[in-house]
């Protein structure tokens, strides 16, 4: 018998995450912009690619949420609004030794990009920092206390 299971792609993620930043390094996802759903400011991409530190002292908040990775972050002294999809990330690596993994970028199939328009919960980690995030920063950020929040 074949049990269908949902991508483990966010677990993975969520989980280097968490062991980068728990190690006091800097988490940085490499995002493909052409993955449906990934809304990032479009001055910054290469080659279709854009890389991102999404470490909590880098970025106004941050939600590590169910589909996809909601951040607000300046760029050029702007205010954007980050989505990415979690099928959009290639690799999440700390900036500062490189230690990450590679993943497979994944294109939602109409059936799935349905569902994720009706997903509204998640979890946020809010940092009160509002910190720059170009692309390929080596400027130390600081560190902000975060805090866990449930958005709606």
């Amino acid at each position: 018998m074949s049990v269908e299971m949902t991508s483990n792609k966010p677990y993975l993620v969520r989980a280097f995450y968490d062991w980068i930043s728990d190690n006091q390094l800097t988490p940085y996802i490499v995002v493909d912009v052409n993955v449906y759903g990934a809304l990032v400011p479009q001055a910054y991409v290469s080659d279709g690619q854009i890389v991102l530190n999404i470490s909590a002292g880098a970025v106004g908040s941050i939600s590590l949420g169910p589909e996809s990775i909601e951040l607000s972050a300046r760029f050029g002294g702007k205010l954007e609004h980050i989505v990415v999809p979690y099928g959009a990330i290639g690799a999440i690596y700390a900036k500062e030794n490189g230690v990450g993994t590679a993943l497979e970028i994944e294109h939602p199939v109409e059936q799935n990009v349905e569902q994720k328009e009706t997903k509204t919960s998640h979890i946020s980690l809010a940092s009160k920092d509002d910190n720059e995030l170009p692309p390929s920063s080596s400027k130390d950020t600081k560190k902000g206390k975060p805090s866990l929040k449930v958005i709606k």
